[in-house]
Parts: C-alpha cells; sequence; structure tokens
C-alpha cells in the first residue's frame, strides 16, 4: 500500500486531525542516505512532520523544517508542500549512538537537546512566514508540540515514530497531529488527554495493521476523515538546473575546474543524485 495523508475533524469541528504513513518514504529516505537506524528514526520523524504541517497549506505553497541541534547528527532539513511531496537530509547521516535502556534508538542522543526548531513557509507573499522555538527535548514530536503551542498559538498533540527492523528495515513510519480549537469544554480536554495518555506508541498500531483512521478513532471516536491523499518522496533538483547552478559561477572559474579536474561531479543533498560534467560540457557552458 502506498503511503497517505489524511485530514479530518472531530467533535463537531472542535478539533480537527492529521494523521501520515511513511513506510515507504522513510525507507526511501533511508536507502537514498545510508543512514543508520538512528538517523533514519531523526530523519523519518521529521519527514512526517513536516508533511503534517504542510497538510495545512494549499495550493503551492510549501515550507521547510530544519532542526539544528548540539547533538552528533548536525542539521536535519525537509522540504515539504501541500501536494504531499518531500525530500530531506541530515548533515551526518552514519551517526549511531547507543540504544536507551530500554531498547529505545535514542534520537535525542542524536539530535540533541539545545538547539532550535525553525519552520518557513512559503506562502506566496512577498515575505515568508518564519517560526522558530528552542528544542525542548530532541526527541522531535515534543518539540512540534512546542513549536505549534508556542509559534503558531495552536494547542496540539503531535505523535511521531519510525519502527526500524533489526535488518533495519523501515517496519512503519508516521504521525499524527490533534489540534484543539476554540469551543472545548475542560472536561472534553482532560478527555482526550486521557486518550493519548492511555494508546499504544504510533508505530506500534500503525505496523499492528490499524489505518489511519483506526488510529485517529483511537483518540476522537467522533472523527470523521475529510480527505486523503497520496505523499511521496520527489526533489526537485535535474541536470539542468544543477547546469544552471554550475554556470552561474561565471566563465573564470568554470574554466579552473575544467584546467584543474577535468570534470565536475554535483551531489544534490537532499536526493544524493550525482551528477556529472565531462570536459567537453565545461567548455560548452564557458562558450555559451
Amino acid at each position: 500500500m502506498s503511503d497517505y495523508l489524511i485530514r479530518g475533524t472531530a467533535m463537531d469541528g472542535r478539533v480537527r486531525a492529521f494523521a501520515v504513513q511513511t513506510t515507504l518514504l522513510t525507507e526511501e529516505l533511508s536507502q537514498r542516505h545510508q543512514t543508520t537506524p538512528t538517523a533514519t528514526a531523526a530523519l523519518g520523524r521529521t519527514a512526517a512532520a513536516g508533511l503534517l504541517i504542510a497538510a495545512m497549506l494549499k495550493g503551492e505553497e510549501h515550507l521547510i523544517v530544519q532542526i539544528k541541534g548540539d547533538g552528533p547528527i548536525g542539521q536535519i532539513v525537509v522540504d515539504a508542500n501541500a501536494k504531499g511531496e518531500v525530500r530531506g537530509y541530515v548533515d551526518n547521516p552514519l551517526v549511531d549512538p547507543p540504544l536507551k535502556e530500554n531498547g529505545k534508538l535514542d534520537v535525542a542522543a542524536a539530535v540533541g537537546t539545545e538547539g532550535f526548531l525553525y519552520i518557513t513557509k512559503d506562502l506566496g507573499m512577498k515575505e515568508p512566514y518564519k517560526g522558530s522555538v528552542p528544542l525542548i527535548s530532541g526527541e522531535l514530536a515534543e518539540d512540534f508540540t512546542y513549536y505549534f503551542a508556542k509559534s503558531e498559538q495552536t494547542p496540539s498533540a503531535v505523535a511521531l515514530g519510525v519502527l526500524v527492523d533489526t535488518d533495519h528495515t523501515i517496519i512503519a513510519s508516521g504521525g499524527f497531529v490533534i489540534q484543539l480549537l476554540p469551543g472545548l469544554t475542560d472536561s472534553e480536554i482532560d478527555e482526550i488527554e486521557g486518550m493519548l495518555g492511555r494508546i499504544p506508541p504510533f508505530t506500534n498500531m500503525l505496523g499492528g495493521g490499524l489505518n489511519l483512521e483506526e488510529i485517529l478513532q483511537t483518540v476522537l471516536p467522533s472523527f470523521r476523515k475529510l480527505d486523503e491523499m497520496d505523499v511521496r518522496f520527489r526533489c526537485k533538483c535535474s541536470r539542468e538546473k544543477v547546469e544552471s547552478t554550475l554556470i552561474s559561477l561565471g566563465k573564470h572559474e568554470l574554466q579552473e575546474i575544467l584546467e584543474d579536474e577535468g570534470v565536475a561531479e554535483v551531489v544534490c543533498h537532499f536526493c544524493n543524485e550525482a551528477y556529472r560534467y565531462e570536459g567537453a560540457d565545461l567548455q560548452r557552458m564557458i562558450d555559451l
């Protein structure tokens, strides 16, 4: 089954919820960047969060998530849009901290607990919207929950997870966002919080065979799905775009590359695709 995302409401429209399955996507990210299980979990969680937030956008709008912690993984970058397309990378895909005492992957040890979460939204305006919050855990779900509360002033519950098998394949990956809108009573909020505290981890439910609608209904029995869309990995790079970047370096620098190296090879951060330009290609760019 392909990866997908759903949107819906509950409690007579006073709660909105989004959930996404990214199992195949996270597997592709892992294969493209040759990440360790912990780096896979960090990148997969961030990609799922990026898709969930991008689902709140429309049309051609898109966003970039940057997590800059003090851990050895370095920066995590995810680019997602309202069409369910996403790409991303981590600075250090080989980071491999020891497992936690409970046997779980220690994402916080890779990401770090000091640093910032940045989200930049391109809404088609003259200037992009920029929001940021300090990291509070490094496990990422809590950090995105804090982002919604502080930067967007929307009380939210965020669950993110990546379940990795012993052979490093992805068993389940994805997450959900539940947002509390005006009109809820204190007792209704307490009820939702109680349900959130009792449910199993998201990836356990997904890996156990529940679909996204069923997972949201474990927290919100009145949840009603409004729409669904496929989500997928998609990079914006191309041979033509990379060539344009090389041309922008100028004839002098291109001549130096031709004389010193004879070829130019550019690797895309987001998809790890390598573009190679032979001497004849460089000479053609110089002669333009």
